[in-house]
Order: structure tokens, then C-alpha cells, then sequence
């Protein structure tokens, strides 16, 4: 008889001659099948990926894997000048700026539209306005509003609804985010413009991924577009620039 450990995983386990993998043989039934996003969506689900959620996927790992020098990205460039033996150093240095402030807020945004969705149809619009007085009250950003450089409307936004709904999103959290961008607006009295983090929430959740796991694919896409940058600074270095243009721009005063 088999036992069964208290503490166990079924995500992955090896032996000397095999790779399993949510009860798949890793080179026979994995490899050259399925795509990197599949993977990753069978991997953190379990489950063998639909159509929409591979499609839905792919748009947010496309959307959010490249913002121009964004601090995590100078962060990333700036140890590798410093650390240049320490590759892997430099792409955590990125990955560790990526948060509430910048990129990270997906998560946060999932979860605050889970709470509109999970209330009566009915009720969601009053759900959405409560989300919104709720973090007024607390003095608490709103997650997935505003933008230092889309301060008009983030582009992102449109085209990855638009590829949700082509995917054939049932459309709960794209509703959802409607009742929070019309309560934000009746809240403040003026429009603030959703972010992409609003829209890779909404993505995400109407493919299924939980609200917990989605900042791990926006950390996924940036860890992919921290090594296209580390790669640019090593044959064409502005990170030495960064540094010297901070020394000028912030000069030490005594005081």
C-alpha cells in the first residue's frame, strides 16, 4: 500500500531516468507540445489550457513585458554595470522593483473585482462604489487607475479586452471593471484612466487564473524584457549614463 505524506506537492517530482509534472512525463508528453504559455498555464492550473486562456494569456505577456527605462529596468541595468559577473543578480534587482507602485498591482486589482463579481448582479454596481470609498477612506490608491505617462487612456487597455472578448470571455470581470471605472468617476467627479493592471486583471480572471498567481505573469513578462535590456547594455552600455546623469541632476549639499 502506497502512503500518503501530510506534506507532499503535486505540481513536480523526479527520478534518475524521468521528469513528472503534474502527472505528465516531462520529455515524452510535454516537450516539443506545448507552447511556453501553455506550460506555464498547465503548470500553475493543472489542467491542460483552453483556447481562451492561452489566448488571453499570450495578450497580457505580450502588454506588459515592455515599458522603456521604468525604474525596475535602470534598477537591473544599474547592477549589472555594478555586478557584471552577477546576470541573475541583475534580472532580481528588476524583478524586485516590480510592485504597488509600479507594474505590480494586477493582483491587487483581481481582488477588488472578485469582490464585484461575487455580489448579486444586482448589487454590483454598490459593490463597485463601495470598493471605491473603501480606499478613500483608508487613504489607499485604487489599484489599476491612473498613470504617470497615459495620463489620456493607457492604449494597453482596449486591445487586451478586445482580445478577451475575441477569445470568448463570458465578460463578468469586463463589466465588473465598467462598474469600478463609473464609480471612480462619480466618486471623484472627474475620470481617471485605467491601466493596464486593470485590464490584465480583467484578462486574467475571465481566463481563470486566480487573483493570487497574476502578479506572477506580469513578473514573468518583465523578467523576459529585463533580459532583452541586460543584453542591450552589454553591447550598447547607457547604464554608466544613468549613474553620471543622477550625480548631476541630485548633487550633494551640505547642510
Amino acid at each position: 500500500m502506497t502512503s500518503r505524506h501530510a506534506k507532499h506537492t503535486e505540481l513536480a517530482g523526479t527520478t534518475p531516468d524521468s521528469i513528472d509534472i503534474r502527472g505528465k512525463d516531462l520529455v515524452n508528453e510535454l516537450m516539443g507540445k506545448l507552447t511556453f504559455t501553455e506550460m506555464f498555464l498547465f503548470h500553475l492550473l493543472g489542467q491542460p489550457a483552453t483556447a481562451l486562456q492561452v489566448k488571453v494569456t499570450d495578450g497580457v505577456l505580450v502588454a506588459i513585458m515592455e515599458h522603456g527605462l521604468v525604474p525596475s529596468v535602470i534598477a537591473s541595468r544599474l547592477t549589472l554595470l555594478g555586478a557584471p559577473e552577477s546576470y541573475q543578480g541583475a534580472i532580481a534587482a528588476g524583478l524586485l522593483g516590480v510592485g504597488d507602485r509600479f507594474a505590480g498591482t494586477a493582483s491587487r486589482c483581481a481582488l477588488v473585482l472578485d469582490g464585484i463579481v461575487a455580489a448579486a448582479p444586482a448589487e454590483r454596481a454598490q459593490a463597485a462604489a463601495a470598493a471605491v470609498q473603501a480606499h478613500r477612506a483608508e487613504h489607499i490608491p485604487l489599484p489599476g487607475f491612473g498613470h504617470p505617462t497615459h495620463r489620456e487612456g493607457d492604449p494597453r487597455v482596449a486591445k487586451l479586452i478586445e482580445i478577451a472578448r475575441a477569445a470568448g470571455a463570458e465578460g463578468q470581470y469586463i463589466e465588473a471593471l465598467g462598474l469600478l471605472e463609473a464609480a471612480v468617476t462619480q466618486s471623484l467627479g472627474r475620470r481617471i484612466p485605467t491601466n493596464v493592471s486593470a485590464a490584465i486583471a480583467v484578462a486574467l480572471r475571465e481566463a481563470g487564473v486566480p487573483a493570487q498567481a497574476i502578479r506572477g505573469a506580469v513578473l514573468t513578462a518583465r523578467c523576459a524584457g529585463l533580459v532583452g535590456h541586460l543584453l542591450e547594455e552589454m553591447s550598447n552600455p547607457a547604464a554608466d549614463a544613468m549613474w553620471k546623469a543622477i550625480e548631476r541632476e541630485i548633487p550633494y549639499q551640505r547642510s
